[in-house]
């Protein structure tokens, strides 16, 4: 599903990865984090696609909500488990988001 994100700017961060064979418990894991990243103050949604590479885009509304969370106690577990376990590598970027634009379709042929 797209995010509904509002107008910008706001800040993206782009997390790519690949997977180690020892993904158990990883899909767990991941969905928590998405779930409590959305309780965060200034998180406005995610994008998410696991298949062979992962890519997960959530965006935030400032640099200081982005660090908040990355400090979080739970997520900072969670980092490590990815670097001890399942990550055979991955990347973070933080983009500030200065225009987006879109299209839906509004007919049978989705």
């Amino acid at each position: 599903m797209i995010a509904n994100t509002p107008n910008p700017p706001y800040y993206a961060v782009i997390f790519t990865n690949e997977l180690t064979v020892h993904t158990e418990g990883y899909e767990a894991m991941a969905e928590k984090m998405c779930e409590m990243a959305l309780k965060e103050p200034g998180c406005l949604g995610f994008e998410s696609v696991r298949n062979g590479l992962g890519i997960t885009i959530s965006y935030w509304e400032s640099l200081e909500a982005i660090k908040s969370w990355k400090a979080n106690t739970e997520h900072l577990e969670a980092q490590q488990q990815g670097r001890d376990i399942w990550y055979k590598n991955y990347k973070t970027r933080i983009c500030k988001v200065e225009r987006d634009y879109g299209f839906e379709r509004n007919d049978d042929q989705q």
